[in-house]
């Protein structure tokens, strides 16, 4: 399953079949598809990741997130669009500041890449069978 961050992109789990002289590996590793405005992103080079059409996308769940923080839904929704907001302007203004996902990962921007950096606990805790190879792909 994936989740669809409106104005930012799609985080995704997606499986991935690896052939090694020995065996074959499927792991399910983490991927993070970037849909923001282009006028952002000028002069910015960006991975293009590529999400399976067979993965179910759904929308964040704000409720979820409220249920987890103690806020109402309405200012999570209205928290989440300011901040993905407030990213993208300093984007346009050629600053380049770290995005920060708590258990997740870093959408970070160095020299004009912007790409996600996984933790490797988040890497982990989705493929406990062949974490290494998980690791070594993401």
């Amino acid at each position: 399953q994936g989740v669809l961050v409106p104005g930012l992109g799609t985080f995704a789990v997606i499986p991935e079949q690896i052939n090694s002289t020995e065996e074959v590996y499927v792991v399910r590793r983490p991927v993070f598809q970037l849909d923001m405005d282009m006028s952002c992103l000028q002069d910015l080079v960006f991975p293009t990741v590529m999400i399976p059409g067979d993965i179910v996308i759904m929308p964040l769940d704000y409720w979820w997130l409220s249920q987890n923080n103690s806020l109402p839904p309405d200012l999570v929704r209205g928290c989440v669009e300011e901040t993905i907001l407030l990213y993208s302007f300093q984007l346009r203004d050629r600053q380049h500041p770290a995005f920060a996902f708590e258990n997740i990962g870093i959408l970070s921007c160095q020299d004009n890449v912007l790409c996600m950096q996984f933790h490797c606990s988040c890497i982990a805790g989705l493929e406990s069978q062949d974490t290494w190879v998980a690791l070594l792909l993401t």
